[in-house]
């Protein structure tokens, strides 16, 4: 929507009563007016029909408003070697628990994460966007429980920003439904954690954490 367009829709709902304003210097805020809202709550929704429009206003939020977890961490590195750490399935496998990603890296291909010794993939996907060495959007199906799996595919973004003699990576984890297990995005910080640990001591982190991970 343009700016005009708001503006006009703010004014309607001010001139009904369900939106007041208040001007603060400068700027002008909108607060929902509650009591006339629930007036027409009252009036139209009645007790009987009340429990279908929770239910249908909440199916609503799930399916408009998915889970999204972000996760940002600071690493001394250059953009190019980070870009390479992701991307590579060697290096990938020492820090991201034994497992490696094959791909060719260009946008609309397919990727495959692996786990060393096994012929069953642990997640697949398509490369939607591949921008080295700052921005990677990825699908991901991930395969290695049922749960998981039922879950269906979700998105992944990397995104590698240069901040002095470092870089700022920021992995977006989104389009997950709102009762998405943990086990699909829980893993993230350890990941992170690894790569950081790899890419600046050279060194495979091996907290109680990653090693559970990597047993699997």
């Amino acid at each position: 929507m343009t700016r005009i367009a708001v503006a006009k829709h703010l004014r309607l709902l001010e001139d009904a009563g369900l939106v007041v304003s208040r001007r603060r210097g400068r700027e002008k805020l909108h607060f929902l007016n509650t009591v006339p809202i629930r007036l027409i709550h009252d009036r139209w929704v009645s007790k009987y029909t009340e429990p279908w429009v929770a239910g249908l206003a909440s199916l609503k939020s799930e399916l408009e408003h998915p889970m999204e977890k972000v996760f940002e961490i600071y690493i001394r590195t250059t953009p190019q070697r980070l870009w390479e750490a992701i991307t590579d399935p060697e290096i990938r496998a020492k820090y991201h628990f034994g497992a490696g990603a094959e791909s060719d890296w260009t946008p609309g291909s397919r990727y495959t994460l692996t786990h060393p010794g096994s012929d069953r993939a642990l997640a697949e996907g398509e490369n939607l966007v591949v921008e080295p060495p700052h921005r990677l959007v990825q699908t991901m199906h991930t395969l290695w429980s049922e749960e998981a799996e039922r879950e269906g595919t979700s998105r992944v973004t990397w995104e590698i920003e240069p901040v002095g003699d470092s870089c700022r990576l920021t992995v977006t984890h989104d389009q997950l439904s709102a009762d998405a297990p943990p086990e699909l995005y829980g893993g993230w910080p350890m990941i992170l954690s690894g790569l950081k640990t790899w890419l600046e001591t050279g060194q495979t982190l091996t907290t109680p954490g990653s090693l559970m991970y990597g047993s699997g």
